[in-house]
């Protein structure tokens, strides 16, 4: 039995599908805006809770047992008898429910970038298991053995084959163009600044206790990840794009049948790994700043979410958004938040400070 947060989108519903196949009831489903598809599933799965993010939208909502904003999820979480809670929320908003989770003995299958990003050093790791192909590639290499360096892929995003120069003229619909899958829209623009990737690599510092990581592009996003073993030897893991294989180890700890369909090494044709250029993407040039400095995920969080809205509304360029970033990043890089309290002070302080 299992709890979603995020039913609606693409990991929630990659979870459902999973669930389905492995016959695991749903005690909870948690949604955003589309209260249309909740309702779709609320009819088949049945949940006992179901929890939306405005009151207002409470009466579109086919259920009895309805809970509505932060504060009443959280009181909904703690009604639930679920070992695992599925947090698939977008942004700041996933921190909250992690934290609950984890404090009512929860284990937390994470998909919410987020609450790693911004309090990892508050969140005990070993609550948590990451719903993501990156680190669950490096998850599956590593295996507890010995390695020097691990290596997470990017895509590059929407602008990798632009002309650097056109990058300042992009419109939001260039920006929401993948050029290889369909996701939500943060997370697609954050696929395009590399911030994304950035948020990645903090999460794998305090997944795998290590600062010894980076990101290379590679264009077709068959592999996932890379560990580098301290043998010398480098081992790839390579798969179809598709979150039902994490989700399933998540969820289940072992998978004995397949999922997905193997990899045809034959049509893959040549496989190229090129560097992340902080001409491209700007906000690369704080990586090694950042890894050492990882308390300053709530700043770089806070700035992101802000900027994104200001982008979204017209209201900066695209290349805006990592220049926002990198102001908030040096003005704010003196603070070291030692509790959850000290955080949400420091993650309003960034926002206002971005909005003013």
């Amino acid at each position: 039995m299992i709890v979603i947060l995020g039913s609606t989108g693409s990991i929630g519903l990659n979870t459902l599908a999973i669930a389905s196949r492995f016959n695991i009831k749903i005690e909870a489903l948690v949604a955003g805006d589309n209260i249309s598809l909740l309702n779709e599933q609320i009819s088949i799965y049945k949940p006992k809770y179901v929890g939306i993010k405005e009151s207002d939208k409470k009466h579109l909502v086919n259920h009895t047992n309805i809970f509505c904003g932060e504060e009443e999820i959280l009181d909904m979480l703690s009604k639930c008898e679920s070992e695992t809670i599925v947090n698939a929320l977008v942004g700041y908003a996933g921190l909250m429910p992690t934290l609950h989770s984890i404090k009512l003995g929860k284990k937390v299958a994470l998909a919410n970038k987020e609450s790693l990003v911004v309090a990892g050093h508050l969140i005990d790791i070993s609550k948590i298991t990451p719903i993501d192909s990156e680190h669950f590639g490096l998850w599956y290499l590593a295996q507890n053995k010995k390695f020097n360096k691990l290596y997470i892929t990017a895509s590059g995003g929407a602008f990798r084959d632009w002309d650097i120069e056109k990058i300042k003229d992009a419109t939001l619909k260039d920006a929401l163009n993948h050029p290889n899958w369909s996701m939500g829209s943060k997370i697609t623009i954050d696929s395009a600044t590399m911030t994304n990737k950035l948020f990645e690599l903090l999460e794998a510092a305090w997944l795998f206790n290590t600062t010894n990581i980076d990101a290379v592009i590679e264009k077709k996003s068959i592999i996932h990840a890379l560990v580098e073993f301290v043998d010398g030897s480098t081992t790839a893991h390579l798969a179809g794009v598709d979150m039902k294989l994490p989700i399933a180890f998540a969820l289940l700890g072992d998978v004995k049948s397949e999922l997905l369909k193997p990899v045809d090494l034959l049509k893959i044709g040549a496989i190229e790994f090129l560097p992340i250029e902080t001409a491209r993407y700007p906000i690369w040039q704080i990586k090694d700043e950042i890894l050492a400095k990882p308390h300053l995920g709530v700043v770089i969080n806070a700035a992101n979410e802000e900027a994104i809205e200001k982008y979204k509304s017209g209201k900066c360029s695209f290349i805006g958004i990592s220049k926002i970033v990198l102001d908030a990043y040096k003005k704010f890089d003196y603070l070291k938040p030692s509790n959850i309290e000290e955080t949400i002070i420091i993650n309003k302080e960034v926002r206002d400070y971005v909005n003013k």
